[in-house]
C-alpha cells in the first residue's frame, strides 16, 4: 500500500468513527437532560403521602371514604414507622383527635390490614377534601388535604361506613 491509500483509509477511518459518534450522541443524547420519570415518587392509588408529621411515622395513600351525605368517613391510609422504636401517631381532624401506634419498624394499614378509623360528624361530601393535621413526633407537622371519596368504586365500596339505621 502506498502512502496516498493509507492516508485515504485513515481518513475514511476517521469518517466513520466521527459519524458513529454522532448517531450514539443523537439518539442518546436526550436522556443527559431529560428527568427520569421513575425517580418520582407520588401516591399510586387515590390518596395522598404525607411525609411532614414531625417524627419518625410517614403515612402513604391517605383517603377517606364518607357515605353519600358526608355526615360520616372511614380513613384508610399505611402509616409506616421508619424507626427503631415505636412511635404514636395523632391525627386531628376538625379538631377530633384521633391516635394510632405503630410499632417500630412496622406498617400499620387501615382498610387493608386493620379496619379503618371511624370519623364521625365529618361534614364534608365526597369529592371534596378535608384538612388533615398528622403528627408523630415534636418537629413540624403540615397540615395536608386529604381527599374524600365515595363507594363508587367497587375496591371501596366496602369502605363506606353503615349508617345508624343499617348496623341495627
Amino acid at each position: 500500500m502506498n502512502s496516498r491509500s493509507v492516508a485515504s483509509l485513515a481518513s475514511r477511518l476517521v469518517a466513520v468513527v466521527a459519524l458513529g459518534a454522532a448517531v450514539a450522541l443523537g439518539t442518546t443524547g436526550c436522556t443527559f437532560i431529560t428527568h427520569q420519570a421513575t425517580l418520582n415518587q407520588y401516591p399510586a392509588s387515590d390518596g395522598v403521602n404525607i411525609e411532614s408529621t414531625g417524627g419518625p411515622i410517614v403515612v402513604r395513600n391517605a383517603l377517606i371514604i364518607a357515605n353519600e351525605d358526608g355526615s360520616a368517613g372511614n380513613l384508610v391510609a399505611a402509616f409506616i414507622n421508619e424507626s427503631d422504636k415505636s412511635a404514636n401517631l395523632n391525627i386531628d381532624i376538625d379538631g377530633e383527635r384521633l391516635n394510632m401506634r405503630v410499632p417500630a419498624g412496622e406498617r400499620v394499614s387501615l382498610g387493608a390490614d386493620a379496619d379503618p378509623l371511624l370519623i364521625e360528624n365529618l361534614g364534608v361530601k365526597p369529592g371534596a377534601t378535608v384538612e388533615i393535621l398528622f403528627v408523630s413526633g415534636d418537629g413540624d407537622a403540615t397540615p395536608s388535604q386529604v381527599p374524600v371519596l365515595d363507594g363508587t368504586l367497587k375496591q371501596y365500596a366496602d369502605l363506606v361506613p353503615m349508617d345508624a339505621e343499617d348496623a341495627g
